[in-house]
């Protein structure tokens, strides 16, 4: 079936109508979470993803809240607990120019344009305007780069490598 990729964690059941409480970890959850999309459902005791179809979305707090076509009560999703969603890599469609899934993005090394040797990109903060993309440098210290076109020059997933031209106190 080629790769899967985590969209959101089931952690709990909300109301009796059969609604989830799903805390997301995807780029685009309002396009995951669309009713009608198909999300396949991994519980940690089975090997066979099971397939839903989503019938409601709407967020509450941090969380995503789900309902899925055929499960209307809180009892037949009480066992979706624990359970990561996931979807498979045919349903990830291509992104415009400039866009990048994250797991294509955490792993890259980056490098100012003079080929100085910055790090590894740990992770991705979403908390605003623009990403933020947290490296970890040699001695273990964090670097935050924002994801903006004066500082990020190139991005090639392929390679995984990220090169950017540092803005004043970046790297200081």
């Amino acid at each position: 079936m080629g790769k899967w990729f985590n969209v959101g964690k089931i952690v709990n059941t909300h109301g009796i109508k059969g609604e989830v409480r799903v805390i997301s970890i995807t780029d685009f959850a309002d396009e995951r979470y669309k009713p009608g999309n198909t999300l396949y459902l991994f519980m940690p005791d089975s090997k066979e993803p099971i397939e839903l179809v989503v019938n409601s979305h709407r967020t509450h707090k941090s969380f995503d809240l789900l309902t899925f076509k055929g499960y209307e009560s809180i009892q037949e999703v009480e066992k979706m607990k624990g359970g990561i969603l996931k979807i498979s890599e045919s349903q990830l469609k291509p992104l415009e120019e400039g866009e990048y899934y994250f797991h294509e993005i955490i792993g890259c090394l980056v490098y100012t344009t003079f080929g100085e040797e910055i790090g590894k990109i740990k992770e991705i903060l979403t908390p605003g305007a623009n990403d933020v993309w947290v490296v970890k440098d040699k001695d273990g210290k964090e670097i935050l780069i924002p994801y903006i076109d004066e500082v990020v020059k190139k991005v090639d997933v392929k390679e995984k490598i990220v090169l950017i031209k540092p803005m004043e106190g970046l790297l200081s």
